[in-house]
């Protein structure tokens, strides 16, 4: 239809995704991007960037609440835990990256784990809905890169 936008189109994609779609190649990749990622992120706990945002982090509150990596008795709002989790992810510039040049799973995965912290007992995601979670976002973050003419630029600028 010529009417579609590229944003209801593209919409419309990331709606249909669904865990039938996670390829046993798929899952596996992810399996392994999630577990390099947490990897980083425990070891980026330990920089001072990241000691810095959780200590900033720590004047906010709410009745939900997520897990700092690394620190189990340190909990933040999901906004915050994601953030300082992503923090710790990046500290270091040890996490994943395509090209053009950007570091997929450090922005997605803190997101997901946090949010899925936060859900009431009554409703965890399975595993499966994680992973799902975590290629969406890996998803998203791909299409928008796409379409992104200053990301098309970078090999020419360095």
């Amino acid at each position: 239809f010529p009417s579609q936008t590229v944003t209801g189109n593209f919409a419309k994609v990331i709606h249909g995704l669904n865990a039938n779609q996670l390829t046993d190649q798929v899952i596996q990749r992810s399996k392994r991007m999630i577990l390099d990622t947490l990897g980083v992120g425990l070891l980026g706990t330990s920089t001072e960037v990241c000691q810095k945002v959780a200590q900033y982090s720590k004047i906010y509150n709410s009745d939900l609440s997520s897990t700092i990596w690394g620190h189990l008795d340190f909990r933040l709002p999901p906004l915050y835990a994601a953030f300082v989790n992503g923090v710790a992810v990046h500290s270091m510039d040890f996490d994943d990256t395509w090209h053009p040049a950007t570091h997929p799973s450090g922005a997605v995965l803190p997101a997901v784990i946090a949010l899925s912290e936060a859900l009431p007992q009554k409703k965890k995601v399975s595993g499966l809905d994680l992973l799902l979670a975590f290629n969406v976002g890996i998803e998203v973050q791909g299409r928008l890169l796409h379409f992104s003419r200053e990301a098309r630029n970078i090999p020419k600028r360095y």
